[in-house]
């Protein structure tokens, strides 16, 4: 008698064959499914789940991780394609899928204002309209909507696309750069870091003058990080990310990290817990508009020992929770969306 395959088990096989056979990373998959539980949890008000997340144990949080894994998709998918038929080609794909997230933009915009202005009618409280930002379009409309075609104008929860449009729109040029030599990208988008933090470089956003939530000067090196990282396979030069020395000093940070964070955390409820450096520490933490050092520290050390941790490939991704995991991301790439695949 023949065993039965369960459909989970059919699912994980599956979806380990296509990934074999396209050359896909799955631990993009899983990091990316983490990140995706993870901001859920963390977005409930009064979630004792939320102490089990990422930002529990590390100075950085999800989106660390998706404008890593953004950069990464984006250089591996296009990067395919620059190599094989040259730059416009190229081009001619980023800039399209910039144009579909742009119109995804001003449609989630309408919808956001015809939800929440039938929501104030209706309970007869304007606050959510207030919350929301809202409020600045419905006084003036026309300049709101101006500036919102501009990116400049960033109702609550609308700050991610325009920062992710910018980055795709000179991907082209940096994909370039990496072509030429692929270090080149790192230290001009670092450079560009240090002067940011040094002399507070940042974009406005109407109607009030503030600064975006994220600073695309500063976190474009976060971006270009993770593009140098996807497009090195397509380059004969090599980075040392794989190198068996590098694996050990960054568990140890990640690990000093932990503790560190952890003790902030109990601090944070009882105050007579000794938070460690806290002090000395959390002004390098706390600017998360615009990529503080240690933020960015911590992610990395993380990312990297991750990466030594979950090898590519390797057979515990073929299990049932992690099939779980990664199941919406094998169903974007059945729907044609191009992050996370290779071409």
């Amino acid at each position: 008698m023949s065993e039965r395959t369960s459909p989970r088990r059919s699912f994980a096989a599956l979806a380990t064959d296509q990934a074999q056979q396209s050359g896909r990373d799955l631990r993009l998959d899983l990091f990316r499914g983490l990140a995706l539980l993870f901001i859920f949890i963390d977005h409930i008000p009064n979630n004792v789940l939320s102490y089990v997340t990422l930002h529990s144990i590390a100075f950085s949080d999800a989106a660390e991780v998706f404008v890593f894994i953004s950069g990464y998709a984006a250089a591996t998918v296009y990067g395919k394609t620059f190599e094989r038929q040259g730059c416009i080609a190229a081009s001619g794909r980023i800039y399209r899928r910039v144009w579909q997230l742009y119109l995804a933009h001003i449609l989630t915009f309408v919808g956001l204002v015809a939800v929440l202005s039938y929501v104030a009618l209706r309970l007869h409280n304007p606050t959510y309209i207030e919350d929301f930002g809202i409020d600045y379009f419905i006084d003036e409309p026309r300049s709101a909507l101006a500036k919102f075609l501009l990116l400049q104008y960033q109702p609550q929860f609308l700050d991610i696309l325009p920062i992710y449009m910018i980055f795709l729109g000179v991907l082209p040029l940096l994909l370039l750069l990496l072509r030429c030599w692929l270090p080149l990208p790192l230290m001009i988008s670092g450079a560009l870091y240090l002067l940011t933090l040094s002399f507070g470089w940042q974009l406005h956003s109407y109607p009030d003058n503030e600064a975006w939530y994220f600073n695309p000067l500063a976190w474009q090196f976060l971006f270009v990080i993770g593009a140098t990282v996807g497009y090195a396979r397509y380059s004969r030069q090599r980075l040392p990310l794989n190198s068996a020395w590098l694996g050990k000093p960054a568990v140890i940070v990640a690990t000093a990290i932990a503790i560190i964070n952890v003790s902030w955390m109990i601090q944070g409820t009882y105050a007579e817990f000794p938070g460690l450096w806290l002090q000395q520490l959390s002004p390098l933490v706390n600017d998360k508009a615009n990529l503080a050092p240690l933020r960015l520290l911590s992610f990395l050390a993380l990312a990297i020992a991750s990466a030594h941790a979950v090898r590519r490939g390797p057979s515990m991704l073929n299990g049932h929770v992690f099939a779980s995991v990664r199941r919406p991301s094998v169903a974007r790439s059945h729907s044609g969306d191009g992050v996370g695949r290779r071409g």
